[in-house]
């Protein structure tokens, strides 16, 4: 088993910077997945650490062997990309053993690699066929099992499912998360937009924006606990709500934020906390609730969208970019215009200071996990 070490990474092509100064260490058999929006440099760092772009500073270690200068060849890793890439002349069966062939290793090796491969990712009905006779899944499927055949210690995937259509990417998920538990042995880094497949493949996330890594924990820590408003907003669909609030006491354990008619008392102070300073409450929409009584927010129904279970309710808000949605049960009656009380508990509270930063504990706690606010008074 072997870990990826990256410090200082930085990318720049000419003088534009894509990467700045990236420090992560992925633990050896660990299923990592890159997040973040387009252009955020997610696959610009798997392709420096698979060695297809040169970094311009910093140090890449794989299994503790500097590999600054070492060829993509030679860096025991294997690359799956969001094109199959595979040959239209060729059988399954050749596709994977493609490389082998090329290194020249013995045909019972070939074999076996090729066969046990195939086993894993149910592809041995298919070995004769060639790539036009395959759904698009399993083409997929070919590409990961030719990178299986290679016996590497680190899989890279560059958004791998992308091509794919709703159904199949949910299949093939599936596949993907199969083949993690069959190699336990094999670390794994995983590029992709769609947090779907980020929260349900992933030992961690890593949250990139702008060339910078905002935040790296467990799919449950970046969801409950987020460090700052981009995490808590990317993270979750629909994205979290915010609500303007100002900071209206604070003491030295204390602070009191007001928002939409109700106080919340947050139990530490923060940095930029000063009576009077703008502050954000942030509620997922799946955490609302509507309520006769105490409410965090009030509002006039605009569009409601029934997906079965659940509905998705939007607010009129003057803040087209950022509306307001609730994430309601399929059987509740709601109407267009019709005015709500929404509430949720206070430990699904969050609060983010101007700069966006989650109030977090001062107390010298070692685990500095994010405060939760908690309501200290209904309405005025």
């Amino acid at each position: 088993m072997v870990g990826v070490a990256l410090k200082q990474v930085k990318k720049s092509y000419g003088n534009h910077e894509v990467l700045h100064g990236i420090d992560l260490n992925i633990d050896p058999g660990e299923f990592i997945v890159f997040v973040g929006p387009s252009g955020c440099g997610k696959s610009t760092l798997l392709r420096v650490i698979a060695g297809l772009e040169e970094m311009t500073s910093g140090e890449l270690r794989i299994g503790g062997r500097l590999m600054n200068d070492v060829p993509p060849a030679k860096r025991g890793i294997a690359m799956v990309f969001q094109s199959y890439a595979l040959y239209p002349h060729m059988t399954v069966y050749d596709n994977m053993a493609f490389s082998m062939k090329i290194a020249r290793e013995k045909k019972a090796k070939i074999d076996a690699r090729v066969r046990q491969a195939a086993e894993i990712l149910q592809l041995t009905p298919y070995l004769n066929r060639l790539p036009k006779a395959l759904s698009g899944g399993q083409r997929q499927r070919v590409a990961i099992g030719r990178a299986i055949v290679r016996n590497s210690e680190v899989f890279l995937f560059d958004e791998p499912l992308s091509n794919l259509d709703a159904a199949l990417r949910v299949a093939t998920r599936i596949e993907v998360a199969k083949l993690k538990e069959s190699l336990p042995d094999t670390t794994m880094i995983y590029v992709t937009h769609d947090q779907v497949e980020a929260m349900t493949l992933a030992d961690r996330i890593v949250v990139l924006k702008d060339g910078c890594i905002e935040q790296v924990g467990t799919p449950e820590e970046l969801y409950r606990e987020p460090t700052n408003l981009f995490v808590a907003q990317f993270i979750g669909s629909p994205a979290m709500n915010l609500l303007p609030a100002r900071v209206e006491e604070t003491g030295p354990k204390t602070v009191i934020a007001y928002a939409n008619g109700t106080r919340m008392q947050v139990p530490v102070p923060t940095p930029g906390s000063a009576k009077g300073s703008a502050v954000d409450i942030g509620v997922r929409p799946e955490e609302l609730r509507i309520t006769e009584g105490e409410h965090i927010f009030e509002g006039v129904v605009d569009y409601a969208e029934y997906l079965g279970e659940v509905q998705l309710v939007y607010f009129k808000t003057e803040d087209e970019e950022h509306p307001f949605i609730a994430k309601l049960p399929g059987n509740v009656n709601v109407e267009r215009g019709a005015r709500l009380k929404l509430g949720a508990d206070a430990g699904s509270l969050h609060v983010f200071d101007a700069e966006g930063r989650a109030f977090r504990g001062l107390d010298g706690s070692a685990d500095e996990k994010a405060v939760r606010p908690s309501l200290a008074a209904t309405h005025s």
